[in-house]
């Protein structure tokens, strides 16, 4: 229950508290791009993640309304999901998991991939985007490769 609250207290209420406080500069400009970092766990969860999923994807249905409350105000919310990204997180220190050799795309995602989505969201080449999900996982949620 502690780890859990744990999650809660930082993959929920970080974000809820991150929105709440850019919020009141970006009304007052009306304009703003708020841009929330999931997981693809929060659609598309392995075993023994069941609290870090919960977690993500209650992001999405906050994420969403959000994007509808601060629509009329000029405040696009927005969502990335990540997959397999190489970080300390993906990794734990032992170098790349040979399973990323067998996703469609056939390795893993650097952080720069990541953050390449991160500005076009932020940017007013997505003007037009709001509740929007964007998937960086290289494939992976679609299955995996067996072999040629």
């Amino acid at each position: 229950m502690e780890e859990y609250q744990e999650m809660i207290d930082v993959n929920q209420l970080g974000v809820f508290r991150g929105m709440k406080a850019v919020t009141p500069q970006m009304e007052k400009q009306r304009k703003g791009s708020i841009i929330n970092n999931l997981s693809i766990s929060s659609f598309a969860p392995i075993a023994k993640s069941s609290a870090y999923a919960a977690t993500k994807a209650s992001v999405v249905a906050m994420s969403k309304a959000a994007a509808i409350e601060l629509g009329k105000k000029g405040i696009r919310v927005n969502m990335i999901h990540p997959g397999g990204i190489e970080t300390e997180m993906a990794t734990q220190g032992e170098g790349v998991p040979s399973f990323y050799d067998s996703i469609p795309l056939g390795r893993i995602g650097q952080p720069v991939e990541i953050a390449r989505a991160a500005a076009f969201l932020a940017s007013d080449e997505s003007s037009y985007c709001t509740g929007t999900e964007i998937v960086v996982d290289g494939g992976m949620t679609l299955g995996v490769n067996e072999g040629e």
